[in-house]
């Protein structure tokens, strides 16, 4: 038996390999978890509008940039496959694609300032609600460069496995974020009473900050010169159009998914501010076992990233499963908690809040809580098979699958039960965990079926780098 635990630990695509990469991760998507915790945590303090408004204002934000995250991100992906397959000089080429869909993001983004006004007008929110959710928005979408371009740059050191560069960079960024935050709601230190502006400026500013100490990990002489990392756009024109063809159906599937739970919570939020307030919370508490989840499955998708890379497969397959055992050793705990203690996490928010605003909300954040235990579960194999997909390239099956689950099974249910049959938030919450439980049981069925053991996103011809400055234009590419 012992040394039957040993070989589970120690083989290739065993749990010591995955812990490896993933501890820092989890670590640093733990911390979002808990700056995301906090600042919802501070907005609650402020009042029921502000912590109401954030939620629908962040996912709309974070909706509008997903795509281009998705597409940035997926940086991961090909980093661990040349680094996998050896081919560490096309490295570079892939972070400066990465930069390039940072910078149309970021400029898109922009596009969608002047029209605050006229969408949360439209969604029809309480008038103080909508008034928050503008503010909160356009400060947002200003930010939005350095916080797509830090995730396209993390794909490198996720990709190389170089994961404890992440885990410090999110830690420092976490605290000047929380600090900001609060001095900036509430006014203090000398600083102006913000609200829910303070919030997202201390956010923006935070994710610039990661962003620059990105750069300044990248601008060493033994990175640059191994991974051809030098600060000029150099672009591959094979890799780049390999990167849209799969990067881009990442890109749409995150874009989808995430639009797909803002539809939701935007519809909720017509029901009034306690059901939008309490289903904020409720995300927010979901969080805490949700964000620590995805950094197990970004290293999933690295490391079988690297294996199909490397032709192979098999401990691909298995790097899988350990991450399932692993993440059901952490979710399972995590639920039992919040079934057992839900007060102790929802005290954090009414505990400085009047007990007539959070009352209510109180109540129904206890049965909000028991939904978030069910889907979990199923949510631990949406994201462990969902990223042994993605590290092989099987991004169009998940494009496709979420864009009609998400529509059929998510966003239409829930239309019709709260406009035209008037049904209570607890409906809408059933709609939303037989949806996550669906995507958990087809990805597994995906997996199972094995189609992506013979995927690759990168070619195995040798290519020649193409230096833009070389170059005439971009667009003769």
């Amino acid at each position: 038996m012992k040394a039957k635990i040993i070989n589970l630990w120690t083989r290739k695509g065993g749990y010591k390999e995955l812990l490896l990469i993933a501890f820092p991760l989890i670590i640093s998507t733990g911390i979002h978890s808990i700056q995301h915790f906090i600042d919802r945590l501070f907005l609650s303090w402020y009042s029921a509008e502000a912590i109401a408004a954030a939620m629908p204002a962040s996912m709309l934000n974070f909706t509008l940039m997903c795509a281009f995250l998705g597409v940035a991100g997926y940086t991961s992906t090909f980093v661990s496959q040349y680094y996998g397959a050896g081919e560490y000089n096309k490295i570079g080429a892939v972070i400066w694609n990465g930069l390039f869909i940072s910078l149309i993001g970021g400029i898109v983004l922009l596009f969608f300032i002047p029209l605050a006004d006229e969408i949360f007008t439209f969604i029809g929110h309480e008038p103080t609600v909508i008034k928050y959710e503008i503010q909160y928005f356009r400060i947002m979408n200003l930010g939005a460069f350095p916080a797509i371009a830090g995730t396209a740059i993390s794909g490198f050191f996720s990709g190389t496995n170089n994961t404890i560069k992440i885990m410090w960079v999110s830690i420092c960024a976490m605290i000047i974020n929380v600090v900001l935050d609060y001095m900036m709601i509430f006014g203090n230190f000398g600083l102006p009473e913000l609200g829910v502006k303070g919030a997202a400026i201390a956010t923006i500013i935070a994710h610039l900050f990661a962003f620059l100490l990105y750069v300044v990990l990248l601008n060493r002489k033994n990175i640059k010169r191994k991974y051809n990392l030098h600060f000029k756009p150099i672009i591959n024109k094979e890799l780049f159009k390999r990167f849209i063809k799969f990067g881009l159906p990442n890109g749409i599937h995150f874009f989808i998914d995430i639009l797909g739970f803002t539809i939701f919570v935007l519809i909720i939020g017509r029901l009034g501010t306690i059901s939008l307030a309490a289903t904020n919370i409720a995300f927010n508490l979901n969080n805490l076992i949700f964000l620590p989840m995805i950094g197990v499955g970004i290293s999933i998708t690295v490391i079988s990233g690297k294996y199909i890379g490397s032709k192979q497969p098999v401990y691909a397959e298995r790097i899988t499963y350990s991450g399932l055992v692993m993440l059901l050793f952490y979710v399972v705990p995590m639920i039992l908690v919040f079934l057992i203690f839900p007060d102790k996490f929802i005290n954090f928010f009414s505990s400085h809040s009047t007990t007539a605003e959070f009352d209510e909300i109180s109540k129904i954040l206890f049965q909000l809580i028991k939904f978030i235990a069910i889907y979990s579960i199923f949510d631990v194999f949406n994201i462990t098979f969902s990223a042994t997909l993605k590290g092989a390239g099987d991004t169009k099956f998940i494009m496709y699958f979420i864009l009609i689950f998400s529509i059929l099974f998510l966003i239409v249910p829930t239309f019709l039960i709260v406009e035209y049959y008037n049904f209570n938030i607890y409906y809408a919450w059933s709609i939303l965990t037989i949806y996550v439980s669906l995507l958990g049981i087809i990805f597994f069925l995906r997996f199972k079926h094995g189609k992506w053991k013979s995927m690759s996103v990168i070619e195995d011809a040798k290519i020649k780098l193409i230096d833009l400055h070389k170059e005439e234009s971009f667009e003769n590419m």
